[in-house]
């Protein structure tokens, strides 16, 4: 599945360090800032609300500091993840560690492997390896977010724009297929809020 060489410069990377880098990855991936946060304020956020970690349940909660705080933990963390394949590895297997770390965000071991959605996760990778079609995916969520006042709407419109964007943006075939698998994965998280979408009773985000 992997290669032994990187597409930038054809040097040699041992499998055990590819896993490696997907293994540091996904237990990066599992530290879900919503958990923490919460939990720093004595909540268990998985008991309270829509019982999501995500910023939109922080933000209902316990408010926008809190929220801000998960938002910007959860994207560094995805763009982490992506740098530790991008530089490490090197190639486009910052798109691989990136969903270890998107699946570690929504089944962390840390946290009994019940965790969040992983859109702010995602966007935060896609930011460190294709920065203009990271920045459109994060106006766009912020924009829909505002009109519509519900995040999955937002978060379901950028993971199905993510692989178009990477094709535009020139992105290789092993990125078009990572990035693929990334939006699927997401999306497949978002299959509660699908169904409550369609029956219109979605929670919005506090006003």
């Amino acid at each position: 599945m992997f290669s032994s060489q990187t597409a930038a410069g054809g040097s040699y990377n041992p499998p055990v360090e590819q896993a490696l880098a997907i293994v540091v990855s996904y237990l990066l991936g599992s530290v879900n800032f919503g958990i923490v946060v919460a939990s720093s304020q004595g909540v268990d956020i998985r008991t309270v609300g829509s019982g999501n970690t995500g910023t939109s349940n922080i933000l209902r909660t316990l408010g926008k500091r809190s929220a801000a705080l998960v938002l910007v933990g959860d994207g560094l963390k995805g763009a982490l993840a992506a740098a530790i394949g991008a530089v490490w590895i090197g190639g486009d297997f910052g798109w691989v560690t990136l969903l270890a770390a998107v699946v570690g965000h929504s089944i962390p071991i840390w946290h009994r492997f019940r965790g969040g959605k992983s859109v702010a996760t995602a966007i935060g990778g896609v930011a460190v390896l294709a920065p203009w079609v990271g920045a459109v995916l994060a106006i766009v969520w912020i924009a829909t977010l505002v009109v519509w006042k519900t995040a999955s709407v937002g978060s379901l419109i950028v993971m199905v724009a993510l692989v178009p964007l990477v094709v535009v943006s020139g992105g290789s075939g092993a990125a078009i297929a990572w990035s693929a698998a990334i939006a699927v994965f997401v999306i497949a998280r978002h299959a509660d809020n699908i169904t409550r979408l369609l029956s219109s009773s979605e929670q919005t985000v506090v006003e």
